[in-house]
């Protein structure tokens, strides 16, 4: 309602920070871009993986790139491709000069360790709060990661799904609700 339009594509970011793994799920960029895949519209989520905006030109370079060769496949525009289902990608950038020209490698999601514990403080009024501790580092970045494709120097472009429905347990768990 807001562009008085259907857009072709969303773009989420470029995130300060990695959205790799588990991160994923709890994340505003990727969550963003999952709002236009929900609405039937191809969406991307980008992120440039560390802090500080560190050559963003380069990681928004790579961005359009990648964006001008969806669209160059006519991937971005459902109603002009022989596939009109909607798509969604979470893609990782280096933070480096050189992030235009690395290349890129379609990825699984790795997994991490839990993060690190809050960190209490106390805000100027005395009252106590917690940062959310730092990532924890990551336990599954095998070949086919993100986290691997990263330590590699490509962009990591990871597909994604909104269902998270434990298909391989829903069965044992059907079973349990059936004896109560």
């Amino acid at each position: 309602g807001l562009l008085g339009y259907r857009p072709d594509l969303v773009v989420s970011g470029i995130n300060n920070g990695a959205n790799m793994g588990d991160d994923t799920i709890y994340s505003g960029t990727v969550g963003a871009a999952m709002e236009g895949y929900l609405f039937g519209i191809p969406a991307i989520a980008f992120s440039q993986v560390d802090k500080g905006w560190g050559e963003i030109e380069s990681a928004a370079a790579k961005a359009r790139e990648i964006v001008q060769q969806l669209m160059g496949n006519r991937l971005v525009n459902p109603a002009e491709s022989s596939d009109a289902a909607p798509w969604l990608l979470n893609v990782n950038i280096p933070s480096r000069a050189d992030a235009d020209q690395a290349p890129w490698e379609i990825t699984r999601l790795g997994r991490r360790h839990a993060s690190f514990p809050a960190v209490p403080q106390h805000n100027p009024r005395g009252d106590l709060f917690y940062w959310i501790g730092p990532a924890g580092e990551a336990r599954e970045e095998g070949e086919g990661t993100d986290f691997h494709a990263i330590r590699q120097g490509r962009v990591s472009i990871t597909p994604l799904q909104v269902d998270m429905t434990d298909h391989q347990r829903l069965p044992q768990w059907q079973q349990w609700v059936g004896r109560a």
